[in-house]
């Protein structure tokens, strides 16, 4: 990229590539539900919207007493999955707007490595980067931890300072900042439009926060 523009742009998944939060959090209220947790969908977003599975679940354990053992997990993931396979649409704008960009990127997700290649693969959007996908799971501490965007980076072959952040978490936002790496805070899909979630990304202060990816490009090449 010309300008000194960033020469990395690091992708989150959920809520940023795909527009499947509003599925997750539906589909971990009835697990919860079930487990005897009465918790609201707004409520789960705030608490682990970005996180990984363990993060998750130490929440659930620490504050709620919940075990989540492999059995809850395995149903609430193929719930999951059999959703993503029927319901998954890509992020408004998504592709042309990897199209678009002069450098490379990857995806760096908290979500488990084949959640993440059934979510790109269902959406058509696995060609774009593959094999550069790099999840919570491969790393000691998820986000909001900085450990995942610095192994991501690494692998890459760039360093912090190179390095643009996409993300629509607070979690995500936090991480990246840790990391040193920019961060452009993602306001457009389905979970994200409203005003609680815009003041709770503005609150930590992303270089930028957008709610349409058309927007992308000019971002990236400031």
């Amino acid at each position: 990229m010309a300008g000194g523009a960033s020469r990395l742009v690091i992708f989150d998944c959920d809520g940023v590539l795909v527009d499947s939060e509003p599925i997750s959090l539906a589909v971990l209220v009835e697990a919860l539900h079930a487990a005897g947790i009465s918790m609201t969908t707004a409520e789960a977003s705030e608490r682990f919207l970005g996180r990984s599975l363990k993060s998750m679940s130490a929440i659930l354990h620490d504050e709620h007493g919940l075990a989540t053992d492999d059995a809850f997990l395995e149903g609430m993931r193929t719930r999951l999955y059999a959703r993503f396979r029927d319901e998954l649409k890509p992020v408004d704008g998504i592709r042309r707007a990897i199209e678009q960009l002069d450098g490379a990127c990857c995806v760096a997700s908290s979500s488990q490595p084949e959640r993440i290649r059934l979510s790109l693969t269902v959406t058509g959007l696995i060609d774009l980067f593959e094999p550069h996908i790099f999840s919570a799971s491969m790393v000691a501490h998820g986000k909001p931890a900085p450990d995942l965007f610095l192994y991501a980076s690494e692998q890459m072959g760039y360093a912090s300072a190179d390095c643009v952040v996409v993300e629509d978490s607070p979690a995500g936002i936090e991480a990246a900042k840790a990391a040193g790496m920019r961060v452009f805070a993602f306001a457009g899909a389905s979970h994200a439009r409203n005003d609680r979630h815009r003041r709770a990304l503005a609150r930590l202060r992303p270089d930028v926060l957008f709610d349409d990816m058309g927007e992308l490009i000019q971002f990236v090449r400031q």
